[in-house]
């Protein structure tokens, strides 16, 4: 009897909370039912099966064409979120107001479960202080150093594909060997370690595990918006028996591929670990030599002070961070460049003409001979612009704000709006995908791909809006506090990747590829094979 009264109670309990939740947000007037905005689809879910879904494209831009750069969408049970691509507005939630409009609870507590105690899942002084010890290793310097390693590692891809044309055309899933590139690229250069040795018909079980993991985590959107609560249930090995007893198919997968990246970057990080204590020389004999990015933050991180020193798990995170975000984004990104490339045959031969008269007048080309080709940078900026990795960045307000735009919006019921009213714990979308495309500031030719908008000044009004990004006016890499450390590594793999490859080999597509939203992958248009994958016809150049 005291069980059944127990259980009856925690039923009411949670009965009593969702209808609390519901009666928040569709009973009470919010101060974002001002803005305009689409219909709900549900009352469980809202928009967000459209807003992550993996085809969202078209919602996207109906989005930003049809209610403008300041509109609401609905969550969970009618929760109001603030979809967003305004300059000033971007401004002030990634720059000026940061520390208010802060990650959401979902994204930590995902990243958290994924990466550990890495720069993704951490806010305020914690993160400031992982940040401080981290940024010299992507400094512009360091990038130099890295350069003959990347080279290394791109001429080993070159060589393999060549192996694989070398008697005429063939069709190449170059996602897969991009996928494993950037794997072995952060490795070596990153952590010292050698995942890949790129050898034809091996599989990286790492790699893998990513792949699936990407997929797992755009199926799991709207489970993972319970997550904040869900991980308070029990103690951790509780809820690990659960996750792993329990039915669902997608949640099991997802937890062995977080597994794999777990038990594979703890075992890298022992083994660099050992070889720092042993000496210089232990770390002599390793892959990199000390030069890599996990070799300097160890030996940073014994000479900082108490205060700044990085606790091993934390340190365990920022490896999980790197491995996953330098591998994923950058050969969602090549791969997106390179077909695009071979889409637009004209400009994959001026590109290859530009590095065929480079190499011929400097050789093999260094950091500042890469950064300075102008159409390989106006070709990538191009591509990041209009196709960026990551579509939009969440966050929840921390208290109540007064968030300023840069021109009135049009409300719902018809008059103008200058600024609005945050209050605390409402969810915020950055659209990065709309601020990279707004024809407004960008021109009419906004959504088309061209990379010679790079080779004569910019729009007037793009110059003067201001936008909050560290990256050529783009949104692309974000700004403030949490802009991505790691854009310049990733500019550098791009830059190394492509020049080896457009020289070399002619590139042409075979078959229609969809992308999907979010974490950007290519799979080809109606193939009943549910892995991503990017069949392009490859052959050797002619002065090859």
């Amino acid at each position: 009897m005291p069980s059944v009264i127990l259980l009856q109670s925690l039923a009411l309990c949670v009965i009593t909370s969702i209808s609390w939740y519901v009666w928040r947000r569709i009973g009470v007037k919010h101060p974002l039912d001002a803005l305009p905005g689409p219909p709900s689809q549900n009352l469980w879910s809202g928009n967000l099966p459209q807003i992550f879904n993996p085809n969202g494209w078209e919602f996207h831009k109906m989005l930003a064409e049809t209610y403008g750069p300041v509109s609401k969408f609905h969550g969970i049970f009618g929760d109001k979120i603030l979809y967003v691509f305004d300059p000033k507005a971007m401004y002030h939630i990634i720059v000026k107001d940061q520390y208010v409009f802060e990650e959401t609870s979902m994204f930590l507590e995902t990243n958290k479960l994924i990466f550990g105690n890495g720069l993704l899942s951490t806010l305020g002084d914690h993160h400031r202080k992982q940040r401080k010890l981290l940024n010299p290793v992507f400094s512009t310097n360091h990038m130099r150093e890295m350069v003959p390693i990347f080279h290394e590692i791109t001429h080993m891809l070159r060589d393999k594909i060549a192996a694989k044309v070398q008697d005429g055309p063939q069709e190449i899933d170059m996602l897969d060997w991009f996928s494993r590139t950037a794997l072995e690229l952060i490795g070596q250069s990153g952590l010292g370690y050698s995942f890949d040795a790129l050898t034809e018909g091996s599989k990286n079980v790492y790699s893998q595990a990513v792949k699936n993991l990407v997929a797992g985590i755009f199926r799991l959107t709207v489970v993972r918006q319970f997550l904040p609560w869900a991980v308070k249930i029990g103690p951790p090995s509780f809820r690990e028996f659960i996750v792993k007893h329990q039915p669902w198919k997608t949640l099991r997968e997802f937890k062995q591929n977080v597994d794999i990246m777990t038990e594979t970057s703890s075992s890298v990080f022992e083994a660099k670990k050992i070889a720092i204590q042993k000496g210089d020389e232990a770390v002599l004999q390793q892959v990199g030599q000390g030069k890599d990015i996990m070799s300097i933050l160890l030996k940073a991180n014994m000479g900082a002070s108490e205060d700044d020193r990085l606790s091993d798990s934390e340190l365990l995170g920022q490896m999980s961070t790197f491995i996953f975000a330098a591998m994923d984004t950058t050969s969602g990104a090549l791969s997106r460049t390179l077909l695009t490339l071979a889409e637009h045959p004209k400009a994959q031969a001026r590109l290859r003409e530009e590095i065929i008269k480079a190499r011929a007048d400097k050789g093999e080309l260094g950091f500042d001979d890469l950064m300075n080709l102008p159409y390989l940078d106006a070709i990538c900026r191009e591509t990041l612009r209009l196709y960026p990795p990551v579509g939009g960045v969440s966050r929840t307000t921390r208290k109540d704000v007064i968030l300023p735009f840069s021109a009135p919006v049009r409300g719902a019921d018809g008059k103008a709006i200058h600024e609005i009213l945050i209050p605390n714990n409402t969810n915020v979308l950055v659209s990065i995908l709309s601020s990279n495309r707004n024809p407004e500031l960008w021109g009419e030719d906004a959504l088309e791909w061209k990379p010679e908008r790079w080779l004569s000044p910019l729009p007037q009004k793009l110059m003067e809006a201001q936008i909050p990004g560290v990256y050529s006016h783009m949104m692309t890499f974000l700004g403030g506090g949490r802009s991505c450390i790691g854009f310049k590594f990733s500019q550098l793999e791009m830059k190394v990747v492509l020049s080896s490859m457009v020289e070399t080999f002619q590139f042409t597509p075979t078959k229609e590829i969809v992308w999907t939203m979010g974490l950007s992958a290519p799979r080809v248009k109606d193939s009943k094979d549910p892995k991503f994958k990017l069949p392009v016809m490859v052959q050797l150049h002619k002065s090859s």
